[in-house]
This record gives C-alpha cells, sequence and structure tokens, in this order.
C-alpha cells in the first residue's frame, strides 16, 4: 500500500474539503482528488461522498478516519521520542489556559521561558472552557480547579485560594455581613462559568454550608467581577491570584472569617503518552519552579489573607 495516501485522506477529513486540504498539503486540487480516488480502489470502499459543493465521509470512510486518526497520533509520538534523544529543545509548544489567570501570570512567565529557549516557539491560546487536548493539537494545558479527564496527566504546580470580598465603599453604604445569613441583604456578583453550578459553598466549623447568591451583575469573566468591585458594585468571590494585591493595598476586604472557600489547585496537564517531548518536559520543570513553593507566585498570591471585622 502507498502510505502517502493517508495523510491526503486525514487532511480532507480535517479540512473538509479537496481545496482545503491541497492548501493545507500544498499540493493541486487534481492532485489530491487523484490520491483519495486510488486510496478508494486500493481499499475497495467509497470513502467520501464528493459533489460540487459538498463533501462528507461514508459510513466506512469515518470508521476509517477513527483508526488513522489513531496511527497518525502513534507516528507523532514516536517522532516525539525520538527528539528526547537531541540537545535542542526546538518545534512549537502549544499551550492552552485559562482567560484570566494565563493573561495575568502564565502571558508574563512566557518571555522569559522562550529567551532560555529560542530555538522554540510557543503558541497560547486563552479558553475557559475545557478544551480537547488530543483534538486540538495541544501539547499541555493549564488548568484550575477540579479535572475530570482521566485519560490526561496532571501535576500540581499550586494551591489556588479565593476570597470573599467587597470595597470599603460598598460597605461603608451596606454594612460588613458577619453572618452567611447575611449576605442576603447584599448584592452578589456571580462568576457564572463555576463548576460547582450556581451556589457558593463554604467551609463553617467542619461543615459545608451552601449559599445561593442574588444579585444584578453575573460575567463569564473573573477582571469584569474584579472592575465592579473595586466600583462599589457589590459582594463577590474572587481568586486570590486577581484579588490578593488588592486587599493588600487597602482596595478592597476579605469578609466572612469562619467560612473558608474551598482550595483548589492549578495543574498543568498533559496526553498520557510514554515519551514526553523535550519542549514539554522543559515547560513543565519551568512552571513548576515559577508557580510551585519555591517560586514567588505562592508567596505573593497564594498566602492565607487576613479578613476584616
Amino acid at each position: 500500500m502507498d502510505f502517502s495516501l493517508l495523510p491526503v485522506f486525514i487532511a480532507i477529513t480535517e479540512q473538509g474539503s479537496l481545496t482545503k486540504a491541497a492548501e493545507y498539503l500544498h499540493m493541486t486540487k487534481s492532485a489530491v482528488s487523484k490520491k483519495l480516488t486510488a486510496l478508494e480502489s486500493h481499499t475497495g470502499i467509497r470513502l467520501v461522498t464528493r459533489s460540487t459543493r459538498h463533501l462528507q465521509l461514508t459510513e466506512a470512510g469515518q470508521l476509517y478516519y477513527s483508526w488513522l486518526k489513531k496511527a497518525h497520533q502513534a507516528v507523532l509520538d514516536g517522532q516525539d521520542a525520538l527528539s528526547r534523544y537531541r540537545s535542542d529543545v526546538d518545534g512549537v509548544l502549544k499551550i492552552s489556559a485559562p482567560t484570566v489567570f494565563g493573561s495575568l501570570h502564565l502571558a508574563k512567565l512566557l518571555p522569559e521561558f522562550l529567551q532560555c529557549w529560542p530555538r522554540l516557539t510557543a503558541e497560547l491560546v486563552f479558553d475557559d472552557k475545557l478544551t480537547d487536548l488530543v483534538g486540538d493539537g495541544f501539547d499541555l494545558a493549564v488548568r484550575i480547579g477540579e479535572l475530570k479527564d482521566s485519560s490526561l496527566i496532571a501535576r500540581t504546580l499550586s494551591p489556588c485560594r479565593s476570597v470573599l470580598c467587597a470595597s470599603p465603599a460598598y460597605l461603608a453604604a451596606h454594612g460588613n455581613p458577619q453572618d452567611l445569613t447575611d449576605l442576603k441583604e447584599h448584592n452578589c456578583l456571580f462568576y457564572s462559568y463555576f463548576q460547582a453550578g450556581q451556589t457558593w459553598a463554604f467551609l463553617h466549623r467542619g461543615e459545608t454550608v451552601r449559599f445561593t447568591p442574588q444579585g444584578n451583575y453575573r460575567a463569564n469573566n473573573s477582571l469584569a467581577l474584579h472592575q465592579a468591585v473595586l466600583q462599589g458594585a457589590g459582594i463577590c468571590q474572587l481568586p486570590q491570584f486577581i484579588a490578593a494585591p488588592d486587599i493588600r493595598a487597602g482596595r478592597l476586604q476579605a469578609l466572612l472569617p469562619d467560612y473558608y472557600l474551598p482550595e483548589h489547585h492549578i495543574y498543568a496537564v498533559y496526553p498520557d503518552r510514554e515519551y514526553l517531548p523535550n519542549k514539554v518536559t522543559v515547560f513543565l520543570q519551568f512552571l513548576q519552579e515559577k508557580l510551585g513553593s519555591a517560586g514567588h507566585y505562592q508567596q505573593d498570591y497564594e498566602q492565607p489573607l487576613s479578613v476584616n471585622v
């Protein structure tokens, strides 16, 4: 069999048309069409239904693609394994990260990392929704909170603490809540991507207690909520990697000293591969150095904060 036909079929499937596949492969459309015809002739099965405007995999084509994709990934893994025998770190490192944490912290670290490895190219993609690392071609992701995909390998980088807070101006106008039930009288701002759903959970005297916040503002971006809290719009639960400098400077106040928000963690996750590429290995080491207990990040952002009563 001519194995050069297989990447062409994969490209046709993933690009969605012969024209786009030809552009992706730097081939002519007619050459791509001939290779598809040759592959179907070899298999003896129609893999793609074609018309002038539409291309669709047959049921057999979909099955064949699913197996070829696995084989293609195995080839890439083999190339990654060989790269461990090279002293240089190069290629493209594709990283997925949460929008706010990535913007505030990870983006500041990448230039330093690339100075250490000048032959490496980094592609940093921000997304607050879980990405498909393998399907979307990511080498590594930084994730915060509960990990649900058991097929991934995870390394803990740092704790991730949150704090309930408000501005001094808001508290002067509306009072400082002393108990969880007092929050019913306050305007609570809410992050709409909370993994725990529409409630806030606290640890109080050894038990988990919950509160359903009510307020006039919710957003899927913590920086938007941060700005609203600073401007006195209400009470909000924010990660300390956003709020800690404002609390230490007095621009915000931490609330409810007897109610503790759950502590999450920041992880580096990557596909379960027998051999890690050098580019991933050195980046993991770099993240552990910068975000781990020996780095400045935890001292600056993840230490317990004093609460104003």
